[in-house]
């Protein structure tokens, strides 16, 4: 799990519209605690109305039968292939089990048609715990069991989102999060992940982007995004925003059309070139259209930098094809 879970998308983001709209309680930490993006961190002399501060969802110690949970309500519904139970710096209040369902509702909080997706398993103390699914249903909610209380740092749901294009007239961004959208690979991602170039909305500051480590040998980096849907795409935006002493020189779009994500990464002789090489400059939107090239219908694409830096998003517009 722990090495293929980096193509996945996190679900669980607030920028989504990600919400924890339940739980049975919070005595210690509030709910929403679990689905912040930031990592948690331990702030040693830091206490509350409630006791000790902790970064995460924690309840108090329970004293009659049962066991805690709390719901989560998915921005965007979409396919579950793993969790990651973050128990960081929970040590003598962590739940010593848990359990995860699912269910697809309108309500923010159901009470029918939860399924279990994760079955009772061991947690240990101050650690990531990274759980696998196989599951080939669409969920918009979550329901985390702990037994029978304590604490989560983070709970980190990761999947793909599988919209619908059915009704869609005209432009749309292939590769946004929200329309199925997702980087599956990269040269490099030390200073800010691979994933927020297809977040919505601008990027927030330098670290709302995907940013490499200073290259020092010859070569460049490069990303590989998967689209939501397979198109035709008809213009390009490489947005700069945030990155201004530390911005690629030049940018390259290449792409293809594959049945598999792996085909994708390994498969080198069948990209094309879609926007040849064009400069960049610090902090602004660029866009492109006259400069691309045809190249038909695309299910992936390769976006090279030149010969590093950072981008804080892509979008790339076009007409969906079946």
């Amino acid at each position: 799990m722990t090495r293929t879970i980096s193509k996945w998308v996190q679900l669980e983001q607030p920028r989504l519209g990600t919400r924890v709209t339940f739980a049975t309680d919070e005595f210690f930490g509030a709910k929403e605690r679990i689905i912040d993006p930031a990592d948690p961190v331990f702030i040693a002399d830091r206490y509350d109305d409630h006791g000790k501060w902790m970064d995460g969802w924690e309840s108090r110690r329970r004293r009659s039968p049962g066991h805690d949970y709390c719901v989560i309500q998915l921005g965007v519904p979409g396919l579950i292939h793993g969790f990651d139970v973050d128990t960081s710096y929970f040590t003598g209040n962590y739940p010593p089990q848990v359990s995860i369902e699912a269910c697809s509702s309108n309500l923010d909080v159901p009470e029918d048609g939860w399924l279990e997706l994760l079955p009772m398993t061991d947690l240990s103390g101050d650690a990531h715990h990274y759980l696998d699914v196989r599951d080939d249903r669409i969920w918009s909610h979550v329901r985390l069991h702990i037994y029978p209380d304590g604490g989560i740092a983070r709970l980190r749901i990761f999947g793909e989102i599988c919209p619908d294009f059915s009704e869609v007239d005209g432009f749309v961004d292939l590769v946004a999060i929200e329309h199925g959208g997702r980087a599956i690979a990269c040269s490099d991602e030390h200073y800010g992940s691979m994933h927020n170039l297809t977040a919505p909305g601008r990027g927030l500051n330098m670290g709302d982007g995907w940013e490499t480590a200073r290259r020092r040998g010859p070569g460049n980096d490069w990303v590989i995004l998967a689209l939501g849907q397979a198109g035709v795409i008809e213009r390009a935006e490489i947005d700069t925003a945030h990155f201004k002493g530390n911005y690629p020189d030049r940018v390259s779009i290449e792409g293809a059309s594959f049945a598999t994500d792996e085909e994708a990464v390994s498969n080198d002789s069948a990209w094309k070139t879609l926007l040849p090489e064009a400069k960049l400059k610090m902090d602004q939107q660029h866009y492109f259209d006259e400069a691309l090239q045809s190249i038909g219908r695309v299910s992936h694409v390769r976006v090279s930098i030149y010969p590093d830096g950072g981008i804080s998003r892509i979008r790339l517009f076009g007409q969906v094809h079946g």
